[in-house]
């Protein structure tokens, strides 16, 4: 957890840190509850490095593996219909 905190800090994951934060205390400051829970939602994404944040959407499963290029124009063949 130690870890996780203290390394792997991004532009986006400090701008999750900083705008929720912002969002809390400005809602605080207005009474605004709901919005106390959504800043402090956005400020954990960014202190604890999960989702987006992170730059691990879903889990670190979205990473593609790349395809074989294909040259199916190439191989097919094309009959001329009159």
């Amino acid at each position: 957890m130690k870890q996780r905190l203290l390394t792997g800090w991004s532009f986006i994951r400090v701008l999750y840190v900083v705008l929720g934060l912002f969002l809390a205390v400005q809602s605080f400051l207005q009474q605004q509850w709901l919005g106390i829970f959504i800043g402090g939602y956005f400020a954990s994404i960014g202190i604890f490095a999960f989702g987006c944040a992170a730059n691990k959407c879903c889990g670190n499963n979205c990473t593609t593996e790349k395809s074989k290029k294909v040259d199916s124009i190439e191989k097919n063949k094309f009959e001329e219909i009159k």
